[in-house]
């Protein structure tokens, strides 16, 4: 039985905000967040998967709820927030909706609401969490970034004769105005709905997740979107720190660019080497921390799922572009120490000759006596 046009979609939209606050945050014990207790985040595992299962589980607080005006009305908002010690913080804002057809969701997505009501308390959470989170902060950011944004609809199945495969082909055009955020369906062209809605998938024939740049949309039975955007958010949140990653790089190739071509400071030069290897140091270990964010093992469906958003977001490119200037700062740390050595051993050399030179005096001043 086909179930394309049930009376009533239920579900919420899911607004992910990740936002990267300092360098890393101290390895110490915080156990309130904003008032809350804060906890590790539990994952429960509904599909099939391999017995050992390994997620990085950062700690989280449930906030409380506050209501904020929607496109279909006030609502009452769930606030959760997550902190990793990589200095990132992920803000969560849920909020319900009852519609009658998947063209009443369009409005979540406008910017009145979505880049005006949401983003407007996710930077008020954000600066909060900032301020109270300085304490621990090694190296905080000078002001809040602009972070990465990410939203997720999620839709309750309607009943267990649903069809999520059917249902996918004749919602299609609709769906890729969601997920690529157009406010006008119907202005869509075939090759673009195709396209922005390419990378979907399924386990059960009930549940459906399609994936795009800017948002997504997961079907599922009640209580069970959280491994999706679980998945989801950690692939945000790798995408905001590598980001960050990228700007801590530029900025040290930058400042080994301006230290090396001025003649000027020369004694810059001398302290250019260290930094440069406390840097490299520094982004292994952070590369090192970034990866752990995202560990998956097994071929089960959430890996699937996380490959398929990380493919959206482009992170293998931005680990390449990464890697890229990772190695054009190593070239420049090995340039660097082989002109330290050169330097060293004509020090030595003029040290050997002058040594002899001051053994021929000597010598021949005993030979004068």
């Amino acid at each position: 039985m086909l179930v394309s046009h049930p009376t009533a979609l239920k579900g919420e939209v899911v607004f992910f905000h990740a936002f990267d606050v300092a360098y890393e945050l101290k390895r110490v014990d915080l156990n309130v967040l904003l008032g809350k207790p804060l906890v590790p985040h539990q994952l429960g595992i509904s599909k099939g998967s391999p017995r050992q299962q390994l997620f990085y589980l950062p700690r989280m607080a449930h906030l409380d709820p506050v209501t904020l005006p929607t496109p279909l009305g006030d609502a009452t908002v769930e606030r959760i927030v997550k902190v990793l010690p990589i200095g990132a913080v992920s803000i969560t804002l849920r909020v319900p909706f009852a519609v009658g057809s998947l063209e009443d969701l369009i409005p979540f997505h406008q910017p009145s609401f979505a880049e005006g009501v949401i983003k407007a308390h996710a930077l008020e959470l954000a600066e909060q969490l900032r301020a109270e989170l300085a304490p621990l902060a090694v190296r905080p950011a000078a002001e809040l970034p602009e972070g990465e944004d990410y939203q997720v609809y999620c839709l309750e199945t309607p009943d267990e004769a649903f069809n999520s495969a059917d249902w996918f082909r004749s919602h299609r055009r609709t769906i890729a105005a969601l997920v690529t955020q157009e406010s006008e369906p119907q202005r869509l062209s075939h090759q673009e709905a195709r396209e922005s809605t390419s990378r979907y998938l399924t386990y059960y024939q009930t549940d459906l997740v399609v994936a795009d740049w800017d948002a997504a949309l997961v079907v599922d039975r009640p209580g069970e979107f959280e491994e999706a955007l679980y998945a989801i958010e950690l692939a945000n949140l790798q995408l905001e720190e590598l980001i960050a990653y990228d700007r801590i790089i530029d900025a040290a190739l930058e400042k080994s660019y301006t230290d090396l071509l001025s003649p000027s400071r020369p004694s810059r030069r001398k302290d250019l080497l260290p930094h440069l290897r406390e840097v490299r140091i520094d982004l292994a270990r952070f590369s090192d921390e970034i990866s752990n964010i995202t560990k998956f093992f097994g071929d089960w469906h959430l890996a699937r799922l996380y490959d398929t958003v990380s493919k959206r977001f482009h992170l293998a490119d931005w680990h390449h572009t990464i890697d890229d200037k990772l190695k054009t700062l190593d070239n420049l740390y090995e340039m660097l120490k082989q002109e330290h050595n050169h330097r060293v051993m004509l020090v030595l050399e003029a040290a050997i000759v002058l040594m002899f030179v001051i053994d021929i005096i000597l010598l021949l001043a005993e030979l004068g006596k």
